[in-house]
């Protein structure tokens, strides 16, 4: 049996994208990046996906005729792949139907905070509004709910500032470490 195939779906500069496909590249994850997904042509994970030799579907859903026949189209991408797990890394879309149908208890997120605390695309600038003192970077399944799926792993870390760049500098050092480590154990099991 060959490895496990990811496909990881990111929206910006891609640096969980960049964490798993190293991961993959020297043996810390038993699978490889099999597609890379992006809605915003011109990101930066595009060069990244690029430098590691991950092929990639990069386009804007708006310029496929709407949501649905984007989704139609990277659904049948990474069946013909045999795509095992799906990773959003960075993704600022929300999923419709046609992929949780077709990849539903496959699809898994990165957020950073300790989810059900802070949903949404601002959840850092949140937590800092509110005054925490306890951050965190959550791994939950995707469903229809906005960052709603079940928990998957959750790791803290404190920080007394006001800084949202050094809440994110701190998270994104413990979101790639979190991400491999996850996805590992959810390969075993699949």
């Amino acid at each position: 049996m060959g490895k496990k195939k990811l496909a990881v779906f990111a929206s910006g500069s891609g640096t969980n994208f960049e964490a798993i496909a190293q991961a993959c590249a020297d043996g810390r994850l038993d699978a490889e990046v099999a597609l890379m997904v992006c809605d915003q042509p011109g990101a930066a994970v595009v060069a990244r996906a690029e430098r590691f030799g991950v092929p990639a579907f990069v386009a804007s859903p708006k310029a496929m005729g709407g949501k649905a026949e984007f989704e139609r189209e990277i659904v049948r991408r990474m069946d013909a792949l045999g795509i095992d797990l799906v990773c959003l890394a960075g993704y600022m879309r929300i999923l419709s139907d046609v992929l949780l149908d077709a990849y539903g208890g496959r699809i898994i997120n990165i957020h950073p905070s300790l989810l059900p605390a802070f949903r949404g695309a601002h959840a850092v600038e949140q937590a800092v509004e509110y005054g925490v003192k306890v951050y965190g970077i959550t791994i939950h399944y995707v469903n229809a709910e906005l960052d709603g799926g079940k928990i998957i792993a959750q790791r803290a870390f404190e920080y007394d500032g006001d800084d949202p760049e050094e809440v994110h500098r701190i998270g994104q050092k413990i979101e790639h470490a979190l991400y491999v480590e996850t996805i590992q154990k959810l390969l075993s099991n699949l």
